[in-house]
C-alpha cells in the first residue's frame, strides 16, 4: 500500500472507531467495525466469548508479539470533530488512538516476515478488565506484550501502580438527630478520614509511583445506612491484607453498629526493567523516529497489570496521545502524532521479533502448540 494511502486508511480507522460510542459493556458495534478494518488489512480475525476482537497476521512460525488495546471508554459522549490537525472525541486518546495505531502498524510489520503479530481490542478495561482476564484465562503467553495506552509518541511506559478498591457499608439503629449516638453517614465519613490517616499524602518522600494514594469515589447515606466506596492506587510490594485489616479495625471502633468492608478489586503494581531487550529495542525505534525517547511510569492502572504478571513475559505500554486528556471533556489527539505512532510501531515490531526468535526445538515454538 502506498504511504499516502496508508495514512488515509489509518486515519479512517481511528475516526470510525471514535465515532462509535462504546461504553464498558457496550463495545459490540465498535468491535465489529475494528474486525472489518483488520480483515481489510489482512488479519485473520475472530471475536471471543466476552467480545474481545483478536486479529493475527504475519509468520505463523515466528515469535508472537501481542498488542492489547481497549475498545471501551468512560461515559460522556463528545462531539467528534477535526480542527487544525486535531481529532476531538471520546476515546481519541484513551485508548482508540493507540489501538488503531497498533492495528495498522501490525499490518505493515507483517510484510517483514519477522514474526507473528496479534492485535486485541479488549473489552471493559475501564470497568473490571473483563477482556484482559479472559485473555489470561484462555490464551497461551505470547513472547512479548505491548499495551496500547497513551504515552506520547516519543515515550515508553514501563510500569503502572496497582489498585485496591473496597466498599464500607454501615448501619445504625434509628435515633433522633439530637441524640449523642453516631449517625451512619458520619461513620462512613469517619472511615474515609481514617483511610487518609493510614495513607497520608505527605507521609513519604520519593516518587509518587512508589507511594499509595487513596481516593473517595462515593459517599452516600443518611442516619441509619451509609456506604463509602474507596479506591487506593498502590505501589509495588504493598501489603493489601495488612492494610485492610487496619481499615477493618478502624471501622469497628467503639460503637454498637453493623459495618462491613467488602473488597471489590485488588490488582498489584507492575514494572518492567528498563534495561531489558524489549525496552531497549523499542526505545531505539522511538528515538530513531522522534529524535529522543522518554521512559515513564504511570500512576494509574492498565491491562498490563493483569496480563504481564500472569504470563510472565516482557511488557511495556505505548501509544500516541497525551494521557492528561484521558477522561476529560477536551479529549483529542494530534493526527500527526497518531500517524507518527503508527510509524514507530511499524519500525519497532520487526526489530522486536528478531530479538525474540526461538530455536525450532523449543517446546511451544511451533504454531500448532500455541493457543492464540
Amino acid at each position: 500500500m502506498r504511504a499516502d494511502l496508508d495514512r488515509v486508511e489509518a486515519t479512517r480507522t481511528l475516526r470510525g472507531l471514535v465515532e462509535i460510542p462504546s461504553l464498558s459493556g457496550e463495545e459490540a458495534e465498535a468491535g465489529a467495525f475494528l474486525a472489518e478494518r483488520m480483515k481489510g488489512l489482512g488479519y485473520d480475525v475472530r471475536t471471543d466469548a466476552v467480545g474481545n476482537v483478536i486479529g493475527e497476521i504475519g509468520d505463523p512460525t515466528g515469535p508472537v508479539i501481542m498488542m492489547v488495546g481497549h475498545l471501551d471508554t468512560v461515559p460522556g459522549i463528545l462531539p467528534v470533530r477535526e480542527s487544525d490537525g486535531l481529532l476531538f472525541g471520546r476515546g481519541t486518546v484513551d485508548a482508540k488512538g493507540p489501538l488503531a495505531a497498533m492495528a495498522h502498524a501490525g499490518a505493515r510489520a507483517a510484510a517483514s516476515g519477522a514474526g507473528r503479530f496479534v492485535v486485541v481490542g479488549a473489552v471493559e478495561e475501564e470497568a473490571t478488565s473483563r477482556g484482559a482476564h479472559h485473555l489470561a484465562a484462555t490464551l497461551d503467553a505470547p513472547d512479548a506484550l505491548l499495551i496500547g495506552e497513551p504515552s506520547g509518541a516519543g515515550a515508553v511506559v514501563v510500569g503502572y501502580r496497582g489498585v485496591l478498591r473496597f466498599r464500607y457499608d454501615v448501619s445504625c439503629p434509628p435515633a433522633h438527630t439530637s441524640s449523642p449516638g453516631p449517625r451512619a453517614a458520619e461513620l462512613a465519613s469517619d472511615l474515609w478520614q481514617a483511610v487518609r490517616g493510614l495513607l497520608p499524602a505527605d507521609a513519604a518522600d520519593g516518587p509518587l509511583f512508589d507511594r499509595a494514594s487513596p481516593a473517595l469515589v462515593a459517599l452516600e447515606g443518611g442516619l441509619t445506612r451509609a456506604h463509602a466506596d474507596i479506591s487506593c492506587r498502590i505501589p509495588r510490594g504493598f501489603d493489601a491484607d495488612r492494610f485492610l485489616d487496619a481499615v477493618r479495625e478502624r471501622a469497628a471502633g467503639e460503637h454498637a453498629v453493623v459495618g462491613e468492608i467488602t473488597l471489590i478489586e485488588h490488582v498489584p503494581a507492575v514494572r518492567t526493567g528498563r534495561g531489558g531487550p524489549l525496552v531497549r529495542t523499542f526505545a531505539d525505534a522511538v528515538r530513531r523516529r522522534t529524535g529522543d525517547v522518554s521512559i515513564k511510569v504511570k500512576l494509574g492502572t492498565s491491562d498490563m497489570n493483569i496480563l504481564a504478571p500472569h504470563w510472565g513475559v516482557p511488557a511495556l505500554a505505548y501509544g500516541p496521545g497525551d494521557s492528561k486528556l484521558d477522561h476529560t471533556d477536551e479529549e483529542h489527539i494530534s493526527l500527526e502524532e497518531y500517524l507518527l505512532g503508527v510509524d514507530v510501531l511499524a519500525e519497532a515490531l520487526p526489530a522486536l521479533a528478531q530479538t525474540l526468535t526461538r530455536p525450532a526445538d523449543v517446546p511451544g515454538s511451533h504454531p500448532e502448540e500455541r493457543r492464540l
